[in-house]
């Protein structure tokens, strides 16, 4: 039985512009998941059965209170196509248990201005 609750977020990047959003790992949708010490992963897709992916740098910001981070640099998001995609987030527990805890659709939306 899963002890995260897996939440579906929507959101929306800029082509050529640094990433970074916050999340919150929680069991209920607002019981907050201390998330210290645990390892996450996340990438994006064109699709779910695409074999190429982006990997978000995921890192812990505040543990105690589930808070993550991810993020793209302004390198790595310039190489992405604008268009929409998929992601998810796993969450390793400590016990070797990985939970999915965010998913949902990524909108690349196209640069303009290239520096």
């Amino acid at each position: 039985m899963a002890v995260t609750q897996k939440t579906a977020e929507n959101f929306g990047l800029d082509q050529g512009a640094t990433f970074s959003k916050n999340f919150t790992v929680t069991t209920d949708g607002s019981t907050a998941y201390d998330i210290s010490g645990l390892t996450l992963q996340a990438q994006m897709r064109k699709s779910f059965d695409s074999s190429s992916a982006t990997t978000f740098t995921a890192s812990v910001v505040t543990g105690s209170s589930g808070i993550y981070k991810l993020v793209l640099s302004e390198t790595t998001t310039a190489s992405i196509e604008a268009g929409r995609y998929v992601y998810d987030v796993e969450l390793t527990l400590s016990d070797s248990t990985v939970e999915k805890v965010h998913y949902g659709v990524v909108t690349v939306h196209p640069e303009v201005t290239k520096i």
